[in-house]
C-alpha cells in the first residue's frame, strides 16, 4: 500500500523536540510548539520562561516561526510518501519469516545486572513451531527528492529545509503507523490517542526503524527493499544500504501487547559470525555495518 500526504496533513505529527535538538536547543524550548500562534500567547510563553533562559527562548521562538512559514511554503509544491506491507509472519529462532522470506535479527548479548531476558525483535512474533501464522508490518517513508535540493546557495534556509524534511519523514511514519493500527491491520480499532500520547508511544506495539538500537544493521534495508520495492516511492539505496533521499525512514511494525523498544548493545564475535551465516554475507562485510555494536576486543 502506498500513501502520499500533503505537508499540512503531517504538521501535527512532527516531534518538535528533535527539530530543536538539531539546532542545539534543549527539549524544554520545544514547548513553544504547544503555544497558540498569536503574538500574545508567545509573549506570555516568553514571560513565563526563567529570566536566564529568555535569550535562548527568544531564538527558539523565532526559529519556530520561520519553520512554520517554511512548512506552509513547502506545502504548495511537495509531498511526503509512505508505503507499508502486512506480511504473514513467524519467528524461527532469531529470524523472522516474512511472507516466506527469511529476515535475520540480532539478540542482546551483554550480561544484565537484573537478570532480565536478552531480547530479540523475533520474541514478539508467534513462533513457527506454534503452527499458527502471525503478522508483522514493514514500512518506509520519504520526502520528494527535489525538496532536499532547495536553497543550495543559502546555507541557513537549506539546513532549515533539511531538518524539517527529516521531521516530516518521521511524522509520516507516525501517521502511517496510526492508520495501520486502526484501519489496515486493525488490531487497535478503538484507539483514541492525542498527538502527545502518540509521540509518547502510548499505543500498543512498536515501530523500530532501521539504524535504531533494536535494529542497528543498516544493511537490512536491502531485505526491506525486496519486500517493498522502495523505488515505488522514490527511495534509492546506496551500496552501504543508506537511503536517498536522506529524509527517509524504514522499519518494522509489531503488534504484540508486550512489545517494547530496547537496545541490542554490544555483541560478540560468536553472534557476528552466526548473524553473517544467517544473512549469507561475509563476516567482514557485516563487521562494517555493526562496528558500533561490536565488543572492544573484536578486530
Amino acid at each position: 500500500m502506498i500513501l502520499s500526504y500533503k505537508i499540512h496533513e503531517l504538521t501535527d505529527y512532527i516531534n518538535w523536540i528533535y527539530f530543536f535538538h538539531a539546532w542545539g536547543f534543549q527539549p524544554r524550548f520545544a514547548s513553544i510548539a504547544d503555544i497558540h500562534g498569536c503574538d500574545t500567547c508567545r509573549a506570555l510563553w516568553l514571560r513565563d520562561t526563567p529570566v536566564e533562559d529568555r535569550p535562548k527562548a527568544t531564538e527558539a521562538m523565532q526559529l519556530f516561526k520561520e519553520a512554520q512559514r517554511m512548512l506552509w511554503k513547502l506545502d504548495e509544491d511537495y509531498q511526503v510518501h509512505a508505503m507499508f506491507r502486512l506480511c504473514e509472519a513467524n519467528a524461527d529462532g532469531d529470524d523472522l519469516l516474512l511472507d516466506g522470506m527469511r529476515f535475520p535479527l540480532l539478540r542482546q548479548q551483554s550480561a544484565k545486572s537484573d537478570n532480565s531476558p536478552s531480547l530479540c525483535l523475533s520474541d514478539f512474533v508467534r513462533p513457527l513451531s506454534s503452527g499458527q501464522p502471525d503478522t508483522v508490518g514493514v514500512f518506509a517513508t520519504t520526502v520528494d527528492e527535489a525538496l532536499e535540493q532547495l536553497y543550495e546557495n543559502d546555507p541557513y534556509q537549506r539546513m532549515l529545509v533539511h531538518v524539517l524534511a527529516e521531521r516530516l519523514a518521521e511524522a509520516a511514519a507516525e501517521r502511517i503507523h496510526e492508520q495501520v493500527r486502526k484501519e489496515y491491520w486493525g488490531y487497535a480499532k478503538d484507539e483514541h490517542l492525542t498527538i502527545k500520547q502518540l509521540l509518547r508511544e502510548d499505543y500498543q506495539g512498536i515501530r523500530p526503524a532501521v539504524g535504531y538500537p533494536s535494529l542497528p544493521d543498516q544493511s537490512v534495508n536491502f531485505l526491506l527493499d525486496k519486500l517493498l520495492d522502495l523505488s515505488k516511492i522514490g527511495i534509492r539505496l546506496t551500496e552501504n544500504g543508506m537511503m536517498s533521499p536522506r529524509a527517509s525512514v524504514s522499519g518494522l511494525m509489531f503488534a504484540h501487547p508486550q512489545a517494547r523498544y530496547f537496545a541490542i548493545g554490544k555483541i560478540g564475535e560468536d553472534q557476528l559470525a552466526d548473524y553473517a551465516a544467517r544473512r549469507d554475507m561475509p563476516v567482514e562485510t557485516l563487521r562494517k555495518f555493526l562496528a558500533a555494536n561490536l565488543t572492544d576486543n573484536n578486530p
